[in-house]
């Protein structure tokens, strides 16, 4: 878990609009396993271990319904401790009858499935560092189907929601530009590049994880951001480690012609497709 902790930027926190706040707090309750940090009457904050907010969810006031694919959110991705952890919510959903997708990533092994309102989930967990393979500065991915008798091999039965050490693993975002976006992204937040796939996809890190954004225009190259009444991502944040990097990355930023708005404990930013970013210490 060291790849999500200070120095190393990372995302904490992922905040999407809904539909309705009850039904997607059902479904994030009994379905994915987080509790209820906060709530108020349009929003609630979900967290693992009853005090990091992990998740926030808005419900809209009044929804604009898309009438054609924009940037925005691919997937949020929940990185938990343990393989056995894995294989216990693997367990779970088939006895709930949840769908979920896998897939075998060599770094990781991951499963994938849609909130009530499509927004995209992974939950993951990492092989040990020391087994990924790196080419010079580039990591190696694949997506092959998952072992999933294998991963079941280690379950214990026990499902009592997710395990408390639980962290927001990544974040995968459409944009509608990849030079644009590799463009603020290295150059403006400072991540590096350890994947590419083509020309359409590639991943960023801090401190040699094998990402901590994904970023991909399979979908929606050259399309317009997401409406501010639109079900998906609102925002996410990054974790700063001092204000040294703060004032650094605010300079590049502006220097990109990105936004810089002051916040508590940080700033704002929105990256080229109109993802809205909050950096934080």
């Amino acid at each position: 878990m060291y790849f999500h902790e200070k120095p190393n930027t990372y995302v904490t926190n992922v905040e999407i609009n809904v539909s309705d706040l009850q039904r997607s707090l059902t479904y994030y309750q009994e379905v994915i396993g987080f509790k209820i940090l906060q709530q108020e009457s349009n929003r609630a904050t979900l967290t693992a271990d009853g005090k990091t907010a992990l998740l926030s969810i808005v419900q809209l006031q009044s929804v604009e319904q898309k009438t054609r694919t924009t940037s925005g959110l691919y997937h949020f991705a929940l990185l938990l401790p343990t393989r056995r952890d894995l294989a216990n919510i693997i367990t779970h959903f088939r006895q709930s009858g949840v769908y979920f997708g896998a897939s075998d990533h060599d770094v990781s092994e991951a499963l994938y499935l849609h909130d009530p309102d499509e927004n995209g989930i992974e939950i993951y967990v990492d092989r040990p560092a020391s087994d990924w393979t790196w080419h010079t500065d580039q990591v190696y991915m694949i997506t092959e189907p998952l072992n999933i008798p294998s991963i079941l091999e280690e379950a214990n039965g026990v499902w009592d929601g997710l395990p408390a050490k639980t962290v927001m693993g990544h974040i995968h975002l459409s944009v509608s530009s990849l030079a644009a976006a590799e463009e603020f992204y290295t150059k403006g937040l400072g991540f590096d590049i350890v994947t590419r796939y083509g020309k359409q996809a590639l991943f960023i890190s801090t401190g040699r994880y094998h990402h901590h954004i994904g970023l991909n225009t399979w979908y929606s190259e050259g399309a317009p951001k997401l409406g501010e009444n639109q079900i998906g991502l609102k925002t996410y944040t990054l974790r700063l480690d001092n204000e040294v990097q703060a004032n650094t990355l605010k300079e590049n930023l502006r220097q990109l012609g990105a936004p810089v708005l002051t916040i508590d404990d940080g700033f704002q930013t929105e990256d080229p497709a109109g993802n809205v970013i909050l950096l934080k210490f």
